[in-house]
């Protein structure tokens, strides 16, 4: 696996300009291999759809993978009929290695593939590349499994299919619906730096790429299609199936390693909308919630087994304390670790003593609900009483998530940093950039990693006219320094950021916020 590691180079995604004369925006390639029957039906059918419909200039590319029957002759008649038809002939077999070199070498700013047989129908090409086109998305592909597709193939096939889709689900925690569909596009600029990153020169090509793409944060978008099986497909199914699944192993192996450079495929600052600071929306709220339910269901079952064992040989009362007492301390950890993302020993007797007032409002919602229950009958079944105490508890937790989330690990951002500068989480290659840009700006200035604490970033208005960070002419050039703080930072807070790295970001103090020449 490709380890070499640079500065993030993608720019911020923009439309494509309407009028690019001289240039195709969008070039098709279809990679072949022994295609001879095939290939000038779908050449011209593919050709008569764009020159119909797609509104901008476009090419096709047919890539030979080493073909050994007429099939380059064939190609070199399209290329020679259709001027907007090239052919490229590669001496070694394998789609992904044909993608790679026709991409690399391409200077269309959209990019494209599809297989031979034309089992996607057409019309769903100006769909899938209007996203790249637009500055939309990063990477769009085909779905064959989305619902609203409409997919005609065999039993085999779909089980396949839907089996490898689980497995990148389960092991690559992969959120794409489909990855072997052949009908994908991706934008020049990410392909680029995405393409060396990608070994596998086969059929997993499509699916590291995306897997990388996606835990790089960027934005793969879905078109559903319709698609119908190719009874003469020459695809071995087990040799391709065997390949894929020695591709997920090492892929996974990369990423839980940290050996993937996916630094180098991201967005600058600014291009992600959670890049802004906007005020009264809590943050991670929704993984907290679902983390908090999680430890929550797992506590109330320990607590009912701890209630049930220590009911044996003692009084309601005295079971119903030890056992929240127990869980309590349990559910005051697993909170820290997991729900609200606190690491390291720092703070953990605080955090517990605090957990243990929570507790007691949780013991006395409990205690006086068996109080009650007693007072009503002298003689209670085991089932009413755990009964009750399920439904105090269901009370006393929703009490001790809003305690925890204001008390016990409350959002210190506000007010830690000086006005005008904003320290938040976001996707890993973020880390990396600030650093760069930093040191690019001000040779002396100094970023401190340490993970306990936040980085804050301060802007300077540099002067009018000069280049902005992409090449234009921005009003004002800002330009960086980087302070410690001593604000505790929370690494959590990055978990309902995309991959879950705790990472900085800056954001420039703009002298004239109200002047709409600043507009970003």
């Amino acid at each position: 696996m490709r380890t070499d590691s640079s500065p993030g180079t993608l720019p911020a995604r923009e439309h494509l300009p309407a009028g690019n004369a001289g240039t195709p925006v969008l070039d098709v390639v279809i990679p072949v291999y022994n295609e001879e029957k095939d290939l000038q039906p779908c050449v011209l059918g593919l050709h008569e759809h764009l020159a119909r419909t797609f509104p901008y200039a476009f090419r096709i590319t047919i890539a030979d993978n080493a073909s050994t029957d007429t099939t380059p002759q064939v190609a070199a008649r399209l290329a020679a009929e259709l001027p907007e038809v090239t052919s490229f002939r590669l001496e070694q077999k394998g789609r992904g290695r044909a993608l790679r070199n026709v991409w690399s070498a391409s200077d269309a700013p959209v990019l494209a593939y599809m297989d031979v047989d034309l089992s996607t129908d057409l019309n769903a090409l100006l769909p899938l590349v209007a996203p790249l086109i637009s500055g939309h998305s990063d990477l769009a592909i085909g779905s064959r499994l989305a619902r609203s597709s409409r997919v005609v193939r065999g039993t085999k096939r779909e089980f396949i299919s839907r089996a490898y889709n689980l497995i990148l689900r389960g092991s690559l925690q992969a959120r794409f619906s489909d990855a072997q569909c052949g009908f994908k596009a991706i934008r020049r600029d990410v392909a680029q730096v995405l393409l060396p990153l990608v070994e596998d020169t086969g059929w997993f090509f499509d699916t590291e790429m995306l897997v990388l793409a996606e835990r790089a944060g960027l934005r793969i978008h879905e078109v559903p299609v319709d698609w119908v099986d190719d009874p003469d497909s020459t695809v071995h199914i087990v040799k391709t199936a065997t390949d894929d699944l020695k591709g997920v192993w090492r892929v996974g192996k990369a990423l839980a390693t940290g050996s993937l450079a996916l630094d180098r495929i991201a967005r600058p600052f600014g291009d992600d909308p959670r890049d802004r600071e906007i005020q009264d929306v809590p943050r991670g709220l929704a993984r907290q919630l679902l983390g908090f339910c999680v430890v929550g269901g797992l506590s109330t079952l320990f607590y009912l087994l701890l209630y049930s064992g220590f009911r044996t040989f003692s009084m309601a009362q005295i079971a119903n304390a030890l056992a929240l007492l127990v869980s309590a301390v349990a559910n005051t950890a697993a909170n820290r670790r997991l729900t609200f993302g606190v690491r390291g020993r720092g703070g953990v007797i605080k955090h517990q003593a605090q957990g243990l007032v929570v507790f007691g409002i949780g013991l006395a919602l409990t205690s006086g609900s068996l109080a009650a229950l007693h007072t009503a009958t002298s003689d209670p079944a085991h089932s009413t009483e755990l009964a009750v105490l399920v439904a105090a508890n269901l009370a006393a937790t929703v009490l001790r998530f809003l305690l925890f989330r204001a008390w016990v690990f409350p959002d210190r951002r506000e007010g830690s940093v000086a006005e005008g500068s904003t320290v938040v989480a976001h996707h890993p290659a973020a880390h990396h950039r600030a650093s760069h840009h930093s040191d690019a700006h001000h040779p002396t200035s100094r970023h401190t990693s340490s993970p306990v604490h936040a980085t804050a970033a301060t802007v300077r208005p540099g002067q009018p006219g000069q280049p902005g960070p992409y090449g234009h002419q921005d009003r004002f050039q800002p330009t960086y320094t980087t302070t410690t703080t001593t604000t505790p930072f929370r690494a959590g807070e990055a978990a309902d950021r995309t991959w879950g790295e705790p990472t900085m970001r800056m954001r420039p103090v703009r002298p004239h916020d109200q002047d709409s020449r600043n507009a970003r």
